[in-house]
């Protein structure tokens, strides 16, 4: 029995990418894609490969003939918000793309919505349901006081090249949402407060090309606790590793936090204790999924509640980067 009726809304690479893993969520319909006019095509290509049902140029539309019961919105970052609430005001559950939106106002009143009329909203952020960082939450007690997180994910954008060219696309548009902060440090941001929750404080170093930030660090303060998170768009670099140290011991994350490919742990002597790799399947996406899927086939709205708070202290730090850095992304 088929227990979530998705609808997705998109093309991009993020929906080729998803779309790769659902021959093995076996509780989900793909019941329809939704696009622009001119995706069309791209539209009825991807219907055909993956048995969509039906195709719609026009959200509108979708939502008075589909019979879905779900909205997978994955359109660029400024779009979210506008997409997720349509959505959830006719009914119908949410599961949004990273970041959840641009603003953190747009977010609460998303969640408002949500609870009031008792829908599934989450974010589709992978670190936070794969099997690896819930196992490194569990070895959390083995470093002792928790001193240092260091997380570094740049990455050169394949669209920074046009960006010093003068065409700004969505990527390093700042009335997009675009920049370092809101993509590759998004993750890490995830990870950090996943871990230790909502800091004391935050502020945002960031390098600004064209009111956009092409790159930059992130330090969180958690009184006995510090935490610094690097994103670059802008520059070239190997994907580090992350660190996280305590007084009795280290983990050390292997490739980037949205990833989580597999930590080793490390003893006050710096002895490997531990390699750790228990990720279930090869797909980032794959371990979220199926637990949307059993959120919604339960309906269970604590978890939703949890996510949604973890999602909430993740755009309160978004929030109070940009401010620090006096960027405004509208």
């Amino acid at each position: 029995m088929i227990e979530m009726k998705l609808a997705i809304i998109g093309s991009g690479n993020i929906v080729h990418d998803f779309l790769t893993i659902t021959k093995d969520l076996k509780d989900t319909e793909l019941t329809a894609i939704i696009g622009t006019t001119r995706s069309l095509d791209i539209l009825k290509q991807l219907q055909d490969q993956y048995h969509i049902k039906e195709v719609y140029t026009d959200f509108d539309e979708a939502l008075a003939k589909s019979d879905f019961d779900t909205v997978y919105v994955a359109v660029p970052n400024f779009l979210h918000y506008a997409f997720a609430k349509k959505a959830l005001e006719h009914g119908k559950n949410v599961i949004s793309e990273k970041p959840f939106t641009v603003k953190y106002e747009e977010f609460m009143d998303l969640q408002k919505i949500a609870l009031e009329k008792k829908l599934v909203l989450v974010e589709a952020i992978t670190n936070q349901y794969l099997q690896n960082y819930l196992d490194l939450k569990k070895k959390l007690p083995e470093l002792g006081d928790l001193k240092l997180i260091e997380s570094n994910y740049s990455q050169y954008s394949s669209r920074y090249d046009a960006f010093e060219a003068g065409k700004i696309l969505p990527a390093f548009d700042p009335k997009k949402g675009g920049g370092a902060l809101m993509d590759l440090n998004i993750y890490n941001i995830h990870f950090i407060v996943g871990l230790l929750g909502r800091p004391k404080k935050v502020d945002y170093l960031p390098n600004i090309e064209r009111g956009i930030d092409t790159s930059g660090i992130l330090m969180l303060d958690y009184g006995n606790s510090k935490a610094v998170a690097i994103g670059a768009k802008d520059s070239v670099s190997p994907i580090r590793k992350t660190i996280v140290q305590g007084n009795k011991g280290s983990i050390i994350v292997n490739g980037p936090t949205n990833k989580m490919e597999s930590f080793d742990v490390y003893d006050h002597d710096k002895n490997l204790l531990e390699k750790v790799d228990h990720n279930i399947y090869p797909h980032r996406m794959y371990q979220e999924f199926v637990e949307f899927e059993r959120i919604i086939r339960e309906h269970d709205l604590t978890a939703v509640k949890t996510r949604l708070q973890h999602s909430e202290d993740v755009m309160w730090v978004v929030k109070e980067a940009l401010a620090s850095a006096d960027l405004k992304l509208d």
